[in-house]
């Protein structure tokens, strides 16, 4: 084992050494090669920009036009500038500097004598200007500035040719040195294989025994999971019975003991018409026993919606959200198609709307809110969205139990419910549950 350690970490080393002392080479060599195709470009481009100097100035000298003289112009401005790149890309070449100061000296001479021919013609001189286009001055200096370019393009190709050639030179050493270390690798991998059947049996065997382990660990997490879904959607079960049985007892219970504290008050009140006082404080009492009976049915509508088993669940989401709005002061909109469903599931409807409605109160900051009903074949979708100010999904907080409740509530019906918001562009819950006709 040590010995084919060894000798791949030597491989390994061997390699890494040849690759970085080639890619060096050839970094260098690509950068050469770079710079040398740029040099080549920008004396071609100042070569051209010269052509299009001499061919504005001669249509312009001709005709007279200033159309004519908007290549010259063009070319005069851009000449500059491919000088000024020029030698910044031979900044550190003393040689190929030198030159560029030749070309830039007989540049600056051809551009003088185009500009005082031009300047000739703009100002009518008609003589003075063929005086200077009938000179050799402009044909030598243009004949001195390709000749100097020819020489700094033969500069680049060499520069090209030797990169190319370093390049091709590092590419075959790191064909060498691959093989070399391709060699002693297979040479220490056939020691490793050698050395590892002995441990393979013995691997797969604490693998089995891993696999196993991990079986029973999986079957005792899932039967727990089972079990807590199981308790959970008792304690649920438990929750709304007690809600129901407490619901009647306010109705049954508190609901006659304050109408008949009511009738009682009404009573005492005709019989004391004389007494101002007596009557104001009555009124006063009155109006205290309607705020609680009020309470009463509201607290029973929370924990057992009456409406629901007696108008449906569509007129029973329609209370919900006008009274929502009502003591919220938000717009809600309804789209509500009826459906048909089993009790539990009318009743898990109403909750999951129910509690969205309290969060988008509690936390959303929203302007309005949006509750939709559809009815399809064999499941319903109901959506509730706002405009507030959304949350990231992904940050949820564990201690958001509403939502888990609202989920699990909804798995527990067979259903699905999908959470969407975005923080600043509200929240959206959406959930889909199967379509189970009452037997």
């Amino acid at each position: 084992m040590a010995l084919s350690l060894l000798l791949a970490a030597l491989a390994a080393l061997a390699l890494v050494g040849i690759n970085e002392a080639g890619f060096r080479q050839s970094t260098r060599a690509l950068a050469d090669i770079d710079e040398a195709q740029k040099g080549r470009s920008v004396v071609n481009q100042i070569l051209q920009n010269m052509l299009d100097a001499e061919t504005g100035q001669r249509g312009y000298l001709l005709t007279g036009e200033a159309s004519y003289r908007q290549p010259y112009d063009t070319a005069i401005k851009e000449v500059d500038g491919n000088l000024a790149t020029l030698r910044q890309l031979y900044t550190e070449r003393p040689a190929e500097m030198a030159q560029i100061a030749e070309l830039s000296k007989h540049v600056l001479r051809k551009v003088a004598e185009m500009d005082m021919s031009v300047r000739l013609r703009q100002d009518g001189k008609e003589d003075a200007w063929k005086f200077v286009i009938t000179t050799d001055v402009g044909r030598e200096e243009m004949e001195a500035i390709r000749a100097t370019a020819l020489q700094l393009v033969k500069v680049s190709n060499k520069t090209l040719h030797d990169g190319q050639t370093q390049v091709l030179r590092s590419l075959q050493l790191a064909r060498i040195g691959t093989a070399v270390v391709a060699l002693a690798a297979l040479i220490a991998f056939f020691l490793y294989l050698r050395q590892t059947h002995a441990l393979r049996s013995i691997g797969e065997r604490q693998q089995e025994a891993l696999q196993r382990e991990r079986n029973a660990l999986e079957d005792e997490v899932r039967e727990r999971t089972a079990s807590l879904a199981e308790l959970a959607t008792h304690l649920q079960d438990v929750r709304e019975t007690e809600r129901g049985y407490l619901a009647r007892e306010l109705h049954d219970e508190l609901g006659s003991l304050l109408t008949a504290a009511k009738l009682d008050v009404a009573r005492l009140k005709s019989r004391l018409v004389e007494s101002p006082d007596a009557t104001t404080r009555l009124q006063h009492l009155t109006e205290l026993l309607n705020s609680g009976i009020a309470l009463k049915r509201r607290i029973i509508e929370d924990l057992r919606p009456s409406s629901l088993s007696n108008l449906g669940l569509v007129a029973s989401l329609e209370i919900l959200g006008r009274e929502f709005a009502e003591r919220s002061g938000l717009q809600v909109e309804m789209a509500l198609e009826p459906v048909t469903l089993d009790e539990s599931r009318q009743l898990t409807i109403y909750r999951m709307v129910q509690e969205s409605l309290t969060n988008i109160g509690k936390y959303a900051e929203a302007g309005e809110a949006t509750i939709v009903m559809k009815n399809y074949e064999n499941h319903v979708i109901v959506e509730v969205s706002d405009n507030g100010k959304g949350f990231d999904t992904q940050r949820m907080r564990p201690s958001t139990h509403g939502l888990a409740g609202m989920r699990h509530r909804v798995e527990a019906a067979r259903g699905k419910l999908t959470i969407s918001s975005t923080p600043g562009r509200g929240t959206r819950l959406s959930a889909m549950l199967p379509v189970v006709k009452p037997a």
